[in-house]
């Protein structure tokens, strides 16, 4: 590849927490599409981890796409070892799970053998290899205030964990501070993100920026030739997601449990499909009800989604933008969520998807109500009419050359 006056791309260093390919997952999504984008300007060295061995097929992928490619295997229980450091050193856990001197050695040699003076970081604890680089120039992508998500996580767990999430939550907060008071710009999936940690770190707001996710909608579109993977005659309510993240395992559990209850009564075919890899033991356990039905992982979610009579997100722990939430609505499916999942979503609650409180009975009526009245169909419309407005990723992500070019007389590392 090379510029339109043929010389050479300018040599970019890219630093992921996680293998940014295949994009099947909420962070990957985002980390892979912002690679591709970059991919198109710059010679892209990209600096990751991968931590499961079906990642590990895919970095040859990466390869093809990137000048080069630093991969370090990433061993969780030994990560998890390893962050407990964290205590010793008043630091957050976060900060050492993702530390290698592997991957350390290898960003000081790329630095010095290229002619690199731009990055792009992708998650907070990337940063601890760029801190004091004269010369780069580093945006941050965020995505989440990652450090109030663990102290969401606290409200919900008792002691010891309680207090393990509540110093993760202030000591992350410490490191995101510091490293956004000097990277150029620091990203956020949503303003609501933005504006939330604008609020924690208000020494930071003027450099900080939203830049939203996008939808393929070309990939995540209804089809008449996508056979339904349900019996016939089934009510299915559908849940996406990776099922060994704990947000997720809660709220299917929150739902099989004090929603779904409430709604055989009235609706006897009604079921619960929970879709998704990985499932936790807690969410295997719901299959037990013959009203539920869990999959693990399958080839394609689509066809689950697309002829599910409603997708359910409720989420009572929630970051940023939800992506499962924008892609069902690309599908035209009516999406019901609670409120916790609807932060920054740019779409109108009550048009293009129903918003409902954290209260069992609530959702349980606002789905019976979708069922009954067959008001399910209008909504799928305007949901999918929303998400081409709002959520593209070329569009969106034109913000990031922005902030990567800018005034060379910016702050720097």
């Amino acid at each position: 590849m090379s510029s339109p006056d043929g010389t050479a791309p300018e040599p970019l260093l890219y630093l992921v927490h996680r293998l940014p390919y295949p994009p099947n997952k909420g962070d990957k999504i985002r980390s892979y599409h912002i690679l591709r984008h970059l991919a198109r300007r710059y010679r892209v060295h990209l600096g990751t981890f991968v931590d499961s061995d079906e990642d590990e097929r895919h970095v040859a992928h990466l390869q093809e796409v990137c000048a080069s490619v630093c991969a370090v295997r990433l061993h969780p229980r030994s990560a998890r070892l390893r962050s407990l450091t964290g205590l010793l050193r008043g630091e957050a856990l976060t900060a050492p799970y993702y530390r290698s001197a592997q991957l350390a050695r290898w960003v000081d040699a790329t630095l010095r053998e290229h002619p690199i003076r731009k990055a792009v970081l992708f998650s907070s604890p990337m940063a601890q290899y760029v801190a004091g680089r004269p010369g780069l120039r580093v945006v941050a992508d965020y995505c989440d205030a990652d450090s109030a998500k663990w102290t969401d996580y606290a409200m919900q767990h008792r002691w010891p964990m309680s207090w393990i999430y509540r110093r993760e939550g202030h000591r992350l907060l410490d490191f995101e501070r510091a490293h956004a008071l000097q990277n150029h710009a620091t990203v956020f999936a949503t303003e609501a993100e933005k504006a939330l940690f604008a609020r924690l770190a208000p020494a930071c707001a003027p450099r900080l920026h939203a830049i939203e996710n996008g939808v393929d909608r070309d990939y995540f579109s209804p089809r008449d030739d996508r056979p339904s993977p349900y019996a016939p005659g089934e009510e299915t309510l559908v849940f996406t997601g990776a099922m060994d993240y704990w947000p997720n395992i809660d709220a299917v559990t929150w739902f099989a449990r004090e929603v779904l209850p409430r709604l055989r009564a009235t609706h006897p075919r009604l079921r619960f499909t929970i879709v998704g890899m990985n499932p936790d033991p807690a969410v295997q356990a719901l299959a037990a009800d013959p009203a539920i039905t869990v999959t693990g992982k399958v080839p394609d979610v689509r066809p689950y989604v697309q002829h599910a009579r409603a997708v359910v997100a409720p989420l009572r722990i929630a970051r940023g933008i939800q992506n499962k939430i924008i892609e069902a609505m690309a599908m035209g499916r009516p999406v019901v969520v609670l409120e916790a999942a609807a932060h920054g979503l740019r779409a109108e609650a009550g048009r293009d998807y129903l918003r409902i409180p954290e209260n069992p009975a609530a959702f349980a009526q606002a789905l019976a109500d979708l069922l009954e009245r067959g008001t399910g169909e209008e909504i799928g419309r305007n949901a999918r009419a929303a998400v081409a407005a709002a959520y593209d990723w070329d569009r969106n992500l034109a913000a990031l050359d922005a902030l990567i070019d800018g005034d060379q007389g910016s702050i720097m590392y």
